[in-house]
């Protein structure tokens, strides 16, 4: 199935989150006089709006039970891991902004004001040829900004991500922000499980991708090789698949979010919830440790170019207009540009900016002893049509457009 079919295809379901359309947080402070005149600015997260959807690749290492032992085609021995690759669809959908969230101080900390937004993730398998198979992710959860504190001690407004997983755990992920310039610099990512304390990684027979008879679903992997959907590139980096997402794009700049359960300084917020199950008792079964993420929030240049159109076709209402994915199994975006102001007598070329997502995720799974890495990534756009705002047709050398967020 192409990315086109997939966009089409009338059983394909949309996850959408919204709030009712007169919810606001009221807050009720002690002084009246340190009530916001208007709720406190989300940041980088004004971005989080709308539908976005993308694909991805997820790596899972996860407990082979020899009383409930995974089916694989081919048998190997007893082996006490397996390691589950998917190539994904993800659908990622924001609800309006929370507005002013009061939190409470103490004695040498005044009241504090939040706001965030409400989101819902859900990721399908699309590793067999097909329709998706549905269902192997969905979170609900909340994307906040926090407001530089005296205590704790954060000289800079700081972004919290707490997320709830259906298998049994929630996290508490917060860090910091930053702009940077041009397309952003994607560093690896190792999946090999490591050793808590000392380090020491511990590579598994599953890591080779030529090896068909391992534990590991899909076990042969020979013809997602020749697909390049899955190459040894990518297994041994799965941020492979992000840098050759953008490889062909103009990223102008953006923000990098960088969060993480850790309660180490200097930020101590944070941390995972496992469910009795995960914990296990006397050893884990699969308890989620630990969660680094990095967004990108990118804005991608476009380059338009409207075909002449004479008086009879300058009509009052928008052009559609479809740009290509740049990468092979990306999503195209959908414009909708505002009649020209006059005629066209030949073509005309016009620069248009848009929000681009970009993740990287690890969770790191606590059982036999190790920390195993869950690595999921994915690359995202607008899933609705974006309205063009009227100056698209009135810039010069010197003007750009402000990112278009979708309509």
């Amino acid at each position: 199935m192409t990315h086109e079919d997939d966009m089409n295809d009338p059983a394909n379901t949309e996850a959408v989150i919204s709030l009712p359309t007169d919810f606001e947080f009221n807050p009720v402070p002690s002084r009246p006089d340190v009530i916001p005149d208007k709720p406190p600015d989300l940041g980088p997260l004004a971005a989080f709006r709308g539908r976005f959807i993308g694909r991805g690749f997820n790596v899972i290492f996860r407990p082979n039970s020899q009383i409930t032992p995974s089916d694989l085609p081919n048998q190997v021995p007893d082996i006490n891991n397996v390691l589950e690759l998917n190539l994904t669809k993800e659908t990622l959908s924001f609800a309006s902004a929370l507005g002013t969230v009061p939190n409470r101080g103490s004695l040498d900390q005044p009241d504090v004001f939040l706001n965030g937004v409400p989101y819902l993730q859900v990721i399908d398998d699309i590793t067999k040829p097909g329709p998706p198979t549905p269902g192997i992710h969905v979170e609900p959860g909340l994307w906040m900004i926090v407001p530089k504190t005296e205590n704790p001690h954060e000289v800079k407004k700081t972004v919290t991500r707490m997320a709830s997983i259906p298998h049994g755990a929630t996290v508490c992920a917060e860090g910091t922000y930053h702009r940077f310039d041009r397309s952003p610099k994607i560093p690896p990512i190792n999946i090999t499980p490591v050793e808590a304390v000392t380090k020491t990684l511990f590579p598994q027979a599953s890591q080779d991708i030529n090896n068909a008879y391992t534990s590991r679903i899909p076990q042969d992997l020979s013809s997602y090789k020749v697909e390049g959907t899955i190459t040894e590139a990518i297994l041994a980096d799965p941020n492979t698949v992000l840098r050759n997402a953008i490889v062909d794009q103009t990223i102008t700049g953006g923000t990098i979010l960088s969060i993480s359960t850790d309660r180490r300084g200097p930020l101590t917020g944070g941390g995972t919830s496992n469910i009795a199950f995960l914990e296990g008792n006397p050893r884990p079964n699969a308890r989620a440790a630990r969660m680094i993420a990095t967004f990108w929030i990118e804005t991608v240049e476009h380059t338009v170019t409207i075909e002449p159109l004479g008086h009879h076709e300058v009509q009052q209402v928008p052009i559609r207009h479809r740009v290509r994915a740049s990468a092979p199994g990306q999503i195209d975006l959908h414009l909708l540009i505002p009649p020209p102001p006059k005629p066209l007598t030949k073509p005309v070329d016009l620069k248009v900016w848009t929000v681009q997502i970009q993740y990287s995720q690890t969770v790191f799974l606590n059982f036999l002893g190790l920390l195993w890495p869950h690595v999921s990534v994915a690359t995202l756009v607008p899933k609705d049509p974006i309205l063009v705002p009227h100056s698209v047709w009135h810039q010069t050398r010197s003007e750009r457009t402000p990112v278009i967020a979708p309509a």
